[in-house]
């Protein structure tokens, strides 16, 4: 039984996952994880002035990207058909 391999374009997301580093894959939830630890700790032990705005800022960021990629991922069409 001769096996065949898939047609060109199939998996290209699985075999691209798989010729990159593991730090270029987890690059930017390390960093969204870092931004929120530093959030949390920011607004925990700083009550008022620079440490507010840098809680709030560091909080913002990782819930803006989260939202935008949802976005983005319910606008495009899924694979097999309609919004994913």
């Amino acid at each position: 039984m001769k096996i065949t391999p898939p047609p060109e374009g199939a998996f290209s997301v699985v075999s691209d996952v798989r010729g990159r580093p593991q730090v270029a894959v987890w690059r930017w939830p390390i960093a969204l994880g870092a931004l929120t630890v530093f959030g949390l700790f920011s607004a925990l032990l700083g009550q008022e002035g620079l440490w507010l705005v840098l809680s709030w800022i560091s909080l913002s960021i990782p819930f803006i990207v989260t939202v935008v990629c949802l976005l983005q991922a319910w606008c495009v069409p899924s694979v097999k058909g309609g919004r994913s």
